[in-house]
């Protein structure tokens, strides 16, 4: 399994970037993982679009979903030109009725409903799905390929399910949008202190850092979360690749 990081962003994506997105791969599948702002044109720095086979979201904020609507209009355009022959499939709750709604595009693109607890196959991949703490629902993943894990929090405050899902991943992407400082003083996200934490706790090989803030030294989210667990640490930068 091959992991690419597309947008290491939250919110909106610094120049030369995306938002949130990541590209999961193996012989057998292309995965799009959540599909923020700019992640198009990142994307086909490693993968033609033609060989896209699948996007799974974790929810609907724009940071996640914004070009969402632009794959459609590619899929679109890359069937009438013979150049795919199938359409796009994409993978959301539908916690949100009228944003599901938004996601399917004709034969194009066929949409379906995950939820917390459903197991989906995906090629070679195996994705179980738990619970976020975030203003609007919002789903964490765990995404196998035989005996490795990738662990990916999406956007949430600290809660114990992401123990559980998080429990001995080779890889932990884990959100960390706030600085120490910020603990306890805004919602729906977690400190560099709570992404080490969570870490420590599930036994995490490795911990990747992402959503990050477009403000203060990045080095110290890594320094912070250095203070509650002792494995590997890296920033996720766009174009940064891990194989598992």
């Amino acid at each position: 399994m091959k992991l690419t990081i597309l947008g290491p962003w939250g919110a909106y994506p610094a120049a030369d970037s995306a938002s949130a997105s990541y590209l999961i791969q193996t012989e057998s599948v292309n995965v799009l993982l959540d599909c923020g702002s700019g992640a198009l044109a990142q994307l086909q720095r490693y993968l033609p679009l033609e060989e896209l086979d699948a996007v799974v979201l974790t929810h609907y904020h724009t940071d996640h979903i914004a070009d969402v609507y632009c794959l459609q209009h590619a899929a679109m355009i890359l069937m009438q030109l013979g150049r795919r022959t199938k359409p796009i499939e994409i993978y959301a709750h539908d916690a949100d009725p009228e944003a599901f709604a938004t996601l399917a595009y004709g034969e194009y693109m066929h949409s379906h409903v995950i939820a917390v607890g459903d197991t989906l196959t995906l090629g070679d991949l195996t994705w179980t799905f738990g619970h976020t703490t975030h203003p609007v629902p919002c789903l964490s993943m765990r995404i196998e390929h035989g005996e490795q894990a990738l662990v990916f929090t999406a956007d949430t405050a600290w809660n114990d399910d992401l123990v559980r899902i998080g429990r001995n991943a080779d890889l932990l992407l884990c959100e960390s949008n706030l600085y120490n400082e910020y603990f306890g003083k805004i919602g729906g996200h977690l400190t560099a202190g709570e992404a080490g934490r969570l870490a420590s706790q599930c036994g995490a090989k490795r911990l990747v850092l992402t959503h990050l803030p477009q403000y203060g030294d990045l080095g110290q989210l890594v320094r912070e979360a250095q203070e509650t667990y002792h494995g590997p640490i890296d920033l996720a930068r766009t174009g940064d690749q891990y194989r598992l």
